[in-house]
């Protein structure tokens, strides 16, 4: 709606979005309730959305055939952030409804007396602390990458807030997972009918987006094209006018 105003604040929303990402993984590291640190774990995310965005928006300049990765990513980070965001939380709603507690220190042992809800619950962790082959890494990638090219310290810093996603997420998962099992957990039950037909349809879209970006990438790429157009012409540089003339010949 404003491109010369947000290409003008891109690099200072930039270097908002590696604080909100930074800040968002250090207070999820140290939360002893389940579902905050979820929700902070979520700023965290939301963090790489607004950094892809804005990269997007500072290389559109004079690399505009490079800045569609920040917002592909953006864009894809969001889609993955529904799925397996929403199932972290649904996750948290199965233990809640047993345990009537969301405090980590109240749980373990679930790995044995929760074998199905486990299984789903180490998939959507994976997911959302990006490893390939999962949704989560595809979108965090572009983003990093976009990073890099308009700033390396700007994605230097986010490759290395991943590595703290992955501690505070499987530290999360062990502490809830494999710890020793609590008395309170003797007679909990496995996912039922409704829990799984919650939970499944998540990580199949998780898994099938990492499995094949380009089903979402193709899609998506009409629309972010469209808006870097808007942002590069108002911008007008003679690279960008040479680019767009290229597309429309």
């Amino acid at each position: 709606m404003v491109p010369d105003g947000a290409a003008a604040l891109a690099p200072v929303m930039v270097v908002l979005s590696v604080i909100g990402v930074i800040y968002g993984a250090l207070v999820s590291l140290v939360q002893p309730d389940l579902k905050k640190l979820i929700a902070y774990s979520s700023v965290s995310h939301m963090g790489f959305v607004t950094l892809g965005l804005f990269t997007a928006v500072w290389l559109s300049g004079g690399q505009f055939q490079n800045a569609v990765q920040g917002i592909d990513g953006a864009v894809i980070v969001m889609l993955s952030h529904g799925f397996l965001t929403g199932a972290l939380f649904l996750c948290v709603g199965v233990i809640y409804n047993r345990l009537h507690s969301r405090e980590i220190a109240a749980m373990g042992g679930l790995t044995a007396r929760m074998p199905i809800f486990s299984a789903l619950f180490l998939i959507i962790t994976l997911g959302s602390l990006g490893l390939p082959l999962l949704s989560g890494f595809v979108g965090e990638f572009l983003v990093m990458l976009g990073a890099f090219r308009a700033n390396w310290f700007a994605g230097t810093v986010t490759t290395i807030v991943v590595i703290f996603a992955a501690w505070y997420l499987l530290w999360m998962f062990q502490r809830v997972m494999f710890q020793p099992p609590q008395p309170s957990s003797a007679g909990f039950r496995d996912l039922n009918t409704l829990e799984l037909a919650g939970l499944v349809p998540l990580v199949l879209l998780s898994i099938f987006m990492g499995l094949f970006p380009s089903f979402f990438l193709d899609y998506v790429r009409q629309v972010d094209d469209a808006l870097l157009h808007k942002v590069a012409v108002s911008m007008a540089s003679p690279e960008v006018v040479a680019f767009l003339s290229h597309i429309v010949h």
